[in-house]
């Protein structure tokens, strides 16, 4: 075990393992002091009091998302995070014969800054990838370019959905990005499987890009290929490990760490992260559009596919490209977005997965008038994802809140008999 960033890891590197066996998030029962809070905001009940003392725990692993939000939300810290692959990455960066690849998500560069003292929110991007090169990555493959694909592919998609150019794959259409609204959906949903997008998420596109176009556009050899997804999410290392991410012939993704494991490796360097210049990524998968970048909010993939979408259909270019109507913080967010030529396309935003229960039930009653519908596990979206660096306010909130429940919870308490 060891801390990053305030928050404990255990060191192991699973590999081909069933991910539903591996607890992602665990707690820490000598640490938990029964408040509650991580029970509050688990969507879907996993964590819950395990004996009288109401000292929690995940009471069925196979359930849980992997999201992290009882990670982030516990004020003592007795949540951590049961998988890290850093030992082994950094054995790979020592090894001349291993080709290292970096695939940092949209949303790490929004929060990476916060490690080094910087506002929360700040773009840090160009200082992130001169920080991957100083570490040792021989290639920054970013994110963002598979968001694009994604985009392209998931919009049109959506395109021969709405048109009924698509048998067995019917409306409304559910984004499939996200890795805790996947499990969450084939969990408690399992008959709208055929109502998700088929498209894998972008870094799962990235990762076999990395070992086919990549490999042979670099001239490399994709067994010496060691791709690394930075993610602002733990359940994109549940997600890298699914036994379907293997279609490039190699395992996609090898290893997956998250933005305070980043930062904890850039510390540990001795990498002076505020002075470093910006730098881009390398340009063979590098390269991206605003339409990728605004995948880090909720509401923000929604927005890319209708752009598409909107010109794709009416055949007339968008004078603003925003859309903003679709972004959403908090709860759903619903709109009708007319496009000329087609007529009215209906779509919901679901931020959170107690809300995207809401949307799903009314799917499978049949009562859906949407023809898209996107879900973020994380409120708010990937930003606020279970990886990001936890914000001391909020936590030094949530401890007085958390002290108040437990006092409130020892007064009433009936004695023992």
């Amino acid at each position: 075990m060891q801390q990053i960033e305030g928050i404990m890891y255990q060191s192991n590197a699973p590999k081909d393992v069933d991910p539903d066996s591996i607890l992602f998030v665990q707690v820490d029962a000598d640490k938990c002091e029964g408040c509650g809070e991580c029970n509050y905001v688990c969507p879907t009940g996993v964590i819950q009091s395990i004996n009288d003392d109401d000292i929690h725990g995940v009471v069925d692993p196979a359930a849980c998302v992997n999201c992290g939000q009882c990670l982030t939300s516990c004020p003592v810290g007795a949540i951590y995070e049961g998988v890290s692959y850093l030992d082994e990455i950094v054995e790979k960066l020592k090894d001349p014969d291993t080709v290292v690849v970096s695939m940092p998500a949209p949303a790490v560069r929004y929060g990476l800054g916060e490690c080094f003292g910087a506002p929360t929110g700040t773009y840090v991007g160009g200082k992130m990838h001169a920080a991957l090169r100083e570490l040792g990555f021989d290639y920054i493959w970013d994110t963002e370019f598979a968001a694009d694909v994604t985009i392209m592919e998931e919009g049109t998609e959506l395109i021969q959905r709405v048109k009924g150019e698509v048998d067995g794959h019917p409306l409304p259409q559910f984004t499939s990005c996200c890795p805790g609204w996947i499990k969450f959906a084939e969990t408690f949903y399992p008959d709208l499987a055929p109502n998700l997008s088929t498209c894998k998420s972008p870094i799962a596109m990235l990762g076999a890009l990395a070992k086919t176009y990549g490999a042979k556009e670099t001239k490399t050899d994709p067994k010496k290929i060691y791709t690394v997804s930075i993610m602002p999410c733990i359940a994109k290392k549940y997600e890298g490990l699914r036994p379907e991410l293997n279609q490039s012939g190699f395992r996609d993704i090898d290893a997956t760490i998250n933005t305070r494991e980043l930062a904890y490796l850039i510390k540990e360097a001795g990498i002076e992260f505020n002075s470093l210049p910006d730098q881009d990524p390398d340009p063979i998968l590098g390269e991206s559009t605003g339409a990728a970048t605004i995948f880090g909010n909720s509401g923000g993939v929604m927005e890319a596919a209708l752009r598409l979408g909107y010109e794709a259909l009416s055949g007339n270019k968008l004078d603003n490209p925003e859309i903003k109507v679709v972004r959403a913080h908090e709860g759903i967010k619903t709109a009708d977005i007319e496009v000329p030529n087609f007529g009215t396309v209906k779509v919901a935003v679901a931020s959170g997965l107690k809300n995207a229960a809401k949307l799903c039930d009314e799917v499978r009653a049949g009562k859906s008038p949407y023809h898209f519908i996107e879900i973020m596990t994380c409120p708010g979206g990937c930003v606020n994802g279970g990886g990001q660096p936890l914000d001391p306010e909020i936590q030094a909130s949530m401890f007085r809140s958390t002290v108040a429940k437990i006092n409130k919870r020892f007064r009433t308490r009936k004695p023992q008999a």
